[in-house]
């Protein structure tokens, strides 16, 4: 089996890298988007854009949270309200909200003074879709890398707004089981959850896909089993990951 990355490896990349080689697959980083003639391999690790371009080509699967899962969650586990709204109707908005895009990062992830502060209508569709949110501060992030609907590694990777490193405390663990035991079965098999601490109480910041998102201080050898779930061979999907499939965006812009 293969892991295609992309060109340039961040040192989280490079950790999925060696645990992979280790592992016994082969590594292949291409030099560009572009997928060679006659390339096969099974399973990715790479942002959305290099994903979009790449697994089509290769047969390659990759799994996804929906759009709305946030939005979809009650306010005890998230502590926030959250909206899926098209890109138009938050225009209107007329108050200070944190907004950003569902599954990658063409709409900046930020607190946005008012709507009228949002990308433009000229450079994206009005229906493109957006998270919108409540303005809260975490005073503590931790990324949960989950399979089959627990948790299988995980880290710290900030402090009040800051990067810091360390294990999972027994407490996000806790909540994290709570969650997945409820809310489990709306995620694909492999995904990762970021939760976090505000106002003293847990909930959940975001999910991300496990292909494409960075592993910390987790265990490298545990979030490679979420990673290659994450992105493997449409023959080998089941019928439970088949809604949870990426679909390449037409096109972030207009």
């Amino acid at each position: 089996m293969t892991l295609v990355l992309p060109p340039r490896l961040t040192a989280s990349a490079g950790s999925v890298r060696a645990a992979a080689e280790r592992r016994g697959l082969a590594t292949v980083a291409l030099p560009s988007f572009a997928v060679p003639p006659g390339l096969r391999a099974e399973h990715l690790h790479a942002g959305p854009s290099f994903a979009d371009a790449v697994a089509p080509a290769l047969g390659i699967a990759t799994l996804q949270a929906p759009g709305d899962w946030l939005a979809t969650l009650p306010r005890v586990h998230t502590g926030r309200e959250i909206a899926l709204l098209p890109l138009a109707r938050a225009h209107a908005l007329r108050r200070p909200v944190f907004v950003k895009s569902p599954n990658d990062k063409s709409i900046p992830a930020r607190v946005y003074a008012d709507g009228s502060r949002l990308p433009g209508l000229d450079a994206f569709a009005p229906e493109t879709e957006v998270l919108v949110s409540d303005i809260v501060a975490f005073s503590a992030e931790y990324r949960l890398h989950v399979l089959d609907g627990a948790v299988r590694t995980g880290s710290q990777y900030a402090e009040d707004g800051r990067s810091r490193r360390a294990p999972l405390p027994p407490a996000a663990l806790s909540f994290a089981a709570e969650l997945l035991a409820a809310h489990g079965h709306t995620l694909p098999s492999a995904i990762v959850v970021d939760i976090g601490l505000t106002g003293g109480r847990w909930a959940v910041i975001e999910a991300n896909a496990a292909w494409a998102s960075g592993i910390y201080d987790a265990d490298p050898d545990r979030a490679l089993d979420v990673v290659l779930r994450a992105a493997r061979p449409v023959s080998a999907l089941d019928p439970r990951d088949r809604p949870f499939v990426r679909t390449a965006p037409e096109g972030g812009g207009l």
